[in-house]
């Protein structure tokens, strides 16, 4: 028995120093830290589209007809009034001179109709002198004014056969005119949708089916995007912008915003609403095409020197309306905490109820070992830290991960900073 006594003893004095230990061992959470610090931030938003020239012209015809002549392809560069195409003008051509005709019988039959008239004028002249004689009946003078009458009648029809006449020829040389297509604008032939030999339909709104070809004005680019509801409210016209091209890798293009849309170009209801934002281009490069793929960076807000803290430090917690006295609070001693309490209506250590809480953003603050929740009011979100106009200062330390600590830190609570390399080379362990 006396044999085992000293290691039973030394048991039980190890087992008293792992106690001990465990006891003395600090559970708190280990946390990653970083300082608030001033930096210069840009807050930008993203969003894709396609490059489009910013003046184009869908041309269509005016008339209904066969392509007979086609004079471009698709990729010409064209000048204003260059032709185009012609479509087939024989009905065209014989309408117009089935009116022509009709005019020249119109103005015969004017003339013949005046002649009438003049006649039927001197009958009434004659006759009427005659009664005034004696020589002639009252009732051969009613006679030559009605036909004097007539006649004028006539030729006041006469008049507008010829004028309706000639409207119709005007129409139908108007018409005659529009078989032949000239370029309204000088630019480049982005696309050709016809051939020589098809029907060329009537243009109609809305239907793109009726656009024959597309001219462009490629001096002038605009990449048109899709900005998403909650960021279109901050872009305002002038904003600088750089652009990227899917077919030009490695390259970017300055512009500024030239246009935001009033209407949201699709979704409503449960579905995302987005609307169209142009950004024009300062300059382009020249083998350039419409509709290629490219995303807009839109810096809508700059900031020198803010105090700024990571985006992964910005957490949320249900909080008191009145946490600045409350969070004064927290570790107090119990005499002073019941009196401050006390000084704000409440008649015990209990909280605010639901009614006195709200969710508010802010930051853990690592101090002397211990957290503390501090609501900020944010700023400018740059790409990898958020502006603090109210809250911090800077050198505060605050709690910026792991997010899966951070979620479950409780203001007041214990925590330790994660051990750094040089900690470890050094052998110092805060266990």
């Amino acid at each position: 028995m006396k044999k085992w006594l000293p290691l039973v003893i030394l048991v039980i004095v190890v087992a008293a120093l792992v106690v001990v230990s465990l006891q003395r061992r600090d559970t708190s959470p280990r946390v990653d830290t970083a300082k608030a610090e001033l930096r210069d931030l840009t807050a930008v938003i993203s969003a894709s589209g396609t490059v489009q020239p910013q003046k184009k012209v869908d041309v269509s015809a005016n008339v209904m007809g066969t392509i007979t002549h086609l004079a471009v392809e698709e990729g010409q560069h064209v000048e204003q009034g260059d032709l185009l195409l012609e479509i087939d003008p024989t009905e065209y051509r014989s309408v117009v001179a089935a009116l022509e005709a009709g005019v020249l019988t119109g103005r015969a039959d004017l003339k013949l109709a005046e002649a009438s008239l003049d006649k039927a004028r001197q009958d009434h002249e004659r006759q009427a002198a005659l009664f005034r004689e004696g020589l002639s009946s009252e009732e051969q003078l009613v006679t030559a004014r009605t036909n004097l009458q007539v006649e004028e009648a006539r030729v006041e029809s006469a008049r507008h056969r010829l004028a309706q006449t000639q409207a119709n020829l005007d129409k139908a040389e108007y018409d005659l005119g529009k078989v032949t297509i000239s370029a309204p604008m000088t630019g480049l032939i982005t696309r050709l949708n016809v051939e020589e030999g098809e029907n060329a339909i009537m243009g109609t709104l809305n239907n793109p089916g009726t656009v024959l070809l597309t001219i462009a004005d490629m001096g002038t680019l605009e990449a048109v995007v899709e900005v998403d509801e909650t960021e279109v409210v901050q872009v305002a016209l002038g904003q600088r912008a750089v652009v990227e091209i899917d077919a030009f890798p490695d390259q970017e293009f300055p512009g500024q915003v030239s246009e935001i849309g009033n209407s949201p170009i699709r979704g409503g209801g449960q579905q995302a609403v987005d609307f169209e934002v142009k950004v024009v281009l300062d300059q382009a490069p020249e083998a350039i095409r419409p509709g290629l793929t490219s995303k807009a960076r839109i810096t809508v807000a700059e900031r020198q020197q803010a105090v700024a803290v990571p985006l992964g430090a910005v957490t949320a917690r249900d909080w008191p309306l009145r946490q600045d006295a409350i969070a004064e609070l927290k570790g107090g001693d119990v005499k002073a905490r019941e009196s401050a309490l006390k000084d704000l209506g409440f008649t015990d250590e209990a909280e605010p109820d639901e009614a006195d809480r709200e969710e508010q953003e802010g930051v853990f603050v690592l101090r002397d070992g211990f957290v503390k929740f501090v609501p900020v009011d944010l700023g400018v979100a740059g790409d990898e830290h958020f502006e603090i106009i109210e809250g911090l200062a800077a050198d505060d330390e605050v709690v910026s991960g792991p997010f899966r600590v951070l979620r479950e830190l409780k203001d007041g609570g214990k925590a330790r900073r994660t051990k750094s390399k040089r900690d470890s080379n050094r052998g110092e362990d805060e266990d």
